[in-house]
């Protein structure tokens, strides 16, 4: 009995130290083990098809070179919603999750982001800003400065107008709408007046801060008897566009805008960088930073071709243009001509 309880107790004691070693080797199923993992706190500025765009993008790439790289990206997505308060708490969510690197989508994004991490030096990469420099967010294109660098969506506002005027050489009145609120519209909107003074063309400005707001402002552009509309990279338009586009439409009004996400919502033509594409390469800015260790000082702002026309077919048919016909005429000041249809999104 003594020796058959002996051997229970050195059976137990064996299958207990077995047991115990392979835990100690064993890989822990809720890590990547030897996979190095980078903290990414990315915040959008607001809910609009454009920055979701850039989102989803980087969102992709980034899974991309997590299995090309033999990295892990955790990513901590937030939208503040316009709201700079709850911008503000979001960046400090981010800092307390010690991530590694924060992004920016937007100017008011990008900007909030700068001022947080001054101090603790937190690399950020932004997406869409349209005029970095002009903002201060860096010094310049080429060398950033501090620990902030990122991609920019700057608007060629001339090459719009003469879209304008290859489409309606006669336009003597043209309405400017956006936000005095959005970084994004300035420079576009100085450049929009000095091309219309230089060409001594009338021009009507109606603003907005809301959605309502810019319903208002919309109906009095056709009251004022505008025959184009032109909007550049503003979020503000751009969320309100599903429900303006309708109102320009019936009265032969074409809105010109800064983005094939403005077509997609409605607008007659966006024209201007290729979001998903910006979101790519955002992206790829991240890993240089993080996995190469690449200081963000000395990483270029990557500006793009703004050659691209974006045309909604639908809103062609609606107002009586040949689709086919405006395309030749925009072919040779544009590096593309495409189509889309009126939808509350980009399909994935």
């Amino acid at each position: 009995m003594k020796k058959l309880l002996t051997l229970l107790t050195a059976a137990a004691l064996i299958l207990c130290f077995t047991a115990c070693g392979g835990d100690k080797t064993a890989p822990d199923s809720n890590s990547d083990s030897g996979v190095k993992t980078f903290n990414v706190g990315i915040c959008n500025y607001v809910d609009d098809a454009s920055l979701n765009q850039i989102v989803d993008n980087i969102k992709a790439r980034l899974g991309e070179i997590e299995k090309k790289e033999n990295v892990k990206f955790n990513v901590l997505y937030d939208n503040c919603n316009a709201d700079a308060n709850v911008l503000e708490q979001i960046i400090a969510n981010f800092a307390a999750e010690n991530v590694d690197l924060m992004v920016g989508v937007a100017t008011p994004v990008a900007m909030a982001m700068q001022t947080a991490t001054e101090d603790s030096k937190i690399p950020v990469v932004f997406a869409a800003v349209s005029d970095p420099v002009g903002t201060g967010i860096v010094e310049s294109l080429e060398k950033p400065g501090a620990n902030i660098t990122g991609t920019s969506d700057y608007l060629d506002t001339n090459a719009i107008f003469d879209l304008i005027f290859t489409a309606k050489p006669e336009t003597d009145k043209i309405g400017l709408l956006y936000d005095v609120g959005q970084d994004s519209s300035t420079a576009p909107i100085k450049a929009a007046k000095e091309y219309l003074d230089k060409k001594g063309v009338k021009y009507i400005e109606r603003t907005g801060t809301t959605v309502d707001e810019v319903s208002l402002a919309a109906n009095a552009l056709v009251t004022d008897g505008v025959q184009a509309v032109f909007t550049p990279t503003d979020n503000t338009i751009m969320q309100a566009e599903l429900t303006i586009y309708e109102t320009f439409a019936k009265a032969g009004i074409l809105h010109y805008t800064g983005a094939d996400s403005f077509a997609l919502n409605g607008a007659f033509l966006g024209y201007g960088v290729d979001y998903a594409n910006l979101g790519v390469e955002t992206a790829n800015m991240i890993a240089d930073i993080l996995i190469n260790e690449k200081n963000p000082s000395d990483v270029p702002v990557l500006t793009f071709d703004n050659g691209t026309a974006t045309i909604n077919t639908d809103i062609c048919e609606e107002v009586g243009i040949n689709f086919d016909e405006i395309k030749e005429k925009f072919a040779p000041l544009c590096t593309k001509v495409e189509s889309i249809k009126t939808a509350e999104s980009f399909e994935n």
